[in-house]
């Protein structure tokens, strides 16, 4: 199944990349952005570009598309599990955490294995 898993290929292209996490951990797209980036994903937060590493807590602005010996089930609960952990879930609703689940199964659904890619609020792009 093909996923988003943390990478720091291609970090630096933007003056404002960053990475966090632990290389090859699942990510999935920040479920809430700040007010700081929510008209601007390079706003002062990072939020509004950045993708959250479900082990780790922490984020990274570029992540990589693998295909991973996962089964959906298998993928979702990972993601209500991290989630759940996580200090979102207290601002979550049920359905936001299944919207959550279900947007992170399809984001790597439009590229190929190995392309890197970086998230400007909620919109996933290839980078060169």
């Amino acid at each position: 199944m093909k996923l988003l898993t943390a990478t720091s290929r291609t970090q630096g292209q933007r003056d404002n990349d960053f990475n966090f996490c632990v290389e090859g951990e699942l990510v999935i797209v920040a479920p809430l952005v700040c007010d700081a980036d929510a008209e601007d994903p390079d706003g002062g937060c990072g939020c509004g570009r950045s993708f959250g590493g479900l082990n780790s807590g922490k984020g990274t602005t570029t992540a990589l598309v693998s295909d991973l010996d996962f089964t959906p089930d298998d993928a979702a609960l990972a993601i209500r599990s991290a989630l759940e952990q996580s200090s979102f879930i207290q601002f979550m609703r049920p359905e936001d955490v299944d919207d959550v689940i279900a947007d992170t199964l399809e984001l790597a659904d439009g590229f190929d294995v190995g392309t890197v890619v970086e998230q400007r609020l909620g919109h996933i792009q290839a980078r060169d």
